[in-house]
């Protein structure tokens, strides 16, 4: 299907239209090692294909006077400070000479799988850990997360019968940003913790100073669990025949594994007839699946030693996962952030809270999306229900206004985070469903497409977040709360958010085809 791409111009140029064709290939790209190649003219394109090779002398998405570190001319906030620049200087070189974790290619077919989802005709489902960590990484917690993920998707699919874009916050989600620079106890002064790619999480001088040889484990632990996932998606346990076998001991007996099961038993008698029809489970489209990973963009110089220059279009690519997004607190439009990001050509997301102005909103969207590319740009809200109802119409009409095209898609975790009794922190079921609510009624109202969910969760049987169908109170915190940083949705919590979301997405698809009818 051919949608419309808008090539915004300068000030002074009118926006062009062109078609923008959804075209596939499975030609991987070959890279080469960072180089900063001189800046070409630019050549507006008579026609543009996001998987083709280049077609004028300024490949299309390679932003002019920029370099991968660029961002050192501007303002670089949330940033360690190391004791040994010189140690960090090494471990930089080392991790440029490192192969990629992921490819162009794939980035790029991620890209058109979110331009579906920015017209309605795909849905984002993004979850995974809310920080990864050294400790916990095994291939059973992989597994598990992955599971839940692939039985969300399959709960999603059902409901909505339209394609679920999969995308993990994994194989690479190690950093966080902090509210404080330091952490108090006792009077005991250290700096915070911020990610295991960082520092450390024990209440020690030793532990929170910053330490480099950390950001090479975890590229290495990215690697391995990007190779697992791979073997998942790809190896035959994602197989469609195999949906009766993702349902994880601890939710069997539940009420989510039990609608669960119902649904799996609709879904092999779907598999029934389509074998009846010739589509045999040995067909490609029954035994794999495709998945991405992402992870927010915040320590600099690890993106920076992680982007190449991919061949076959000459753009560059930040190999370290297949889509980034920029957070509330460095989206900052003169930051050093934000100008990083407007230079890779990969998928890139903007967290948006309450706070965001409509028109700072339109202006980033500009910077980091200059030709209004379809799938580039996706704006993942964090508001709680009560200010998504109140501010989030007038960020969809200013966006509108700008004929600017982005994926909405709503993160209900980090505007509902509360302190527990206790002193731990949690976050409400029930605020987080009725955040979602929000954001589907919101998009009703104004036409527009809600495009996607993003969710802190695991496939653990953690008690993090209260509420769901096997309440968490307030006193089981305490029993498996095993968070690294912020709370996170458990799987059977997870299931049963998934069958919510699925209804809305049914009820939309049945009233668009009752209104088609009429």
């Amino acid at each position: 299907m051919a949608h419309t791409l808008i090539l915004r111009g300068s000030a002074t140029t009118p926006p062009l239209s062109h078609t923008h064709i959804h075209t596939h290939t499975t030609t991987k790209p070959h890279f080469l090692h960072v180089t900063n190649p001189k800046p070409k003219t630019t050549t507006i394109l008579s026609s543009v294909s996001s998987s083709s090779s280049s077609l004028t002398d300024t490949p299309f998405g390679l932003s002019e006077n920029w370099a991968p570190h660029s961002w050192k001319s501007k303002k670089a906030l949330q940033l360690p400070e190391y004791p040994d620049p010189d140690e960090l200087g090494s471990v930089l070189n080392t991790l440029e000479a490192f192969p990629p974790i992921v490819f162009a290619g794939e980035a790029r077919k991620l890209e058109e799988r979110l331009a579906q989802a920015a017209f309605g005709e795909a849905f984002l489902l993004q979850g995974g850990d809310c920080a990864e960590s050294f400790k916990e990484f095994n291939a059973n917690n992989i597994r598990d997360t992955f599971r839940v993920l692939l039985q969300m998707g399959i709960v999603l699919t059902y409901g909505a019968q339209i394609p679920i874009i999969k995308v993990g916050r994994m194989a690479g989600q190690f950093a966080k940003p902090r509210s404080e620079t330091f952490e108090i106890r006792d009077g005991v002064k250290v700096p915070s913790y911020r990610g295991d790619n960082i520092n450390g999480d024990a209440f020690d001088e030793k532990s929170r100073t910053p330490d480099p040889q950390r950001l090479i484990r975890a590229y290495l632990q990215s690697v391995g669990t990007l190779n697992l996932l791979r073997a998942f998606a790809t190896g035959g346990y994602a197989a469609m025949q195999r949906v009766s076998r993702w349902n994880l001991d601890f939710v069997v007996h539940s009420e989510q594994g039990d609608r669960y099961m119902e649904l799996v038993q609709r879904v092999d008698e779907a598999l029934g007839f389509m074998a009846a029809a010739g589509v045999t489970v040995n067909h490609p489209i029954m035994n794999t699946i495709e998945f991405w990973t992402s992870h927010e963009c915040l320590h600099l110089p690890y993106e920076q030693a992680m982007t190449r220059v991919d061949s076959t279009t000459g753009c560059y690519y930040d190999c370290s996962a297949h889509m980034l997004w920029v957070g509330e607190r460095t989206r900052q439009l003169d930051g050093a952030h934000v100008e990083f990001l407007r230079g890779v050509s990969n998928p890139l997301g903007i967290k948006v809270s309450d706070k965001m102005d409509p028109k700072e909103l339109v202006k980033l969207c500009e910077t980091l999306n200059p030709h209004n590319k379809p799938g580039r740009l996706t704006i993942i809200t964090r508001m709680g229900a009560d200010n998504m109802r109140l501010k989030l119409p007038h960020l969809i009409r200013a966006v509108r206004q700008s004929g600017l095209i982005v994926t909405w898609v709503s993160d209900p975790m980090h505007g509902n985070t509360i302190k527990a009794p206790s002193g731990l922190k949690t976050r409400p079921f029930d605020a987080i469903r009725a955040e979602l609510r929000a954001f589907f009624d919101v998009h009703e109202q104004e036409g527009s497409y809600p495009g996607g969910v993003h969710l802190e969760m695991t496939g653990q049987n953690v008690t993090e977040c209260i509420g769901g169908s096997k309440a968490v109170t307030f006193e089981d915190l305490n029993s498996r709360y095993h968070t690294h940083c912020d709370p996170r949705l458990n799987a059977s919590q997870s299931l049963k958010l998934a069958f919510a979301i699925a209804e809305r997405l049914r009820k939309k698809r049945l009233k668009s085809g009752n209104d088609f009818q009429r």
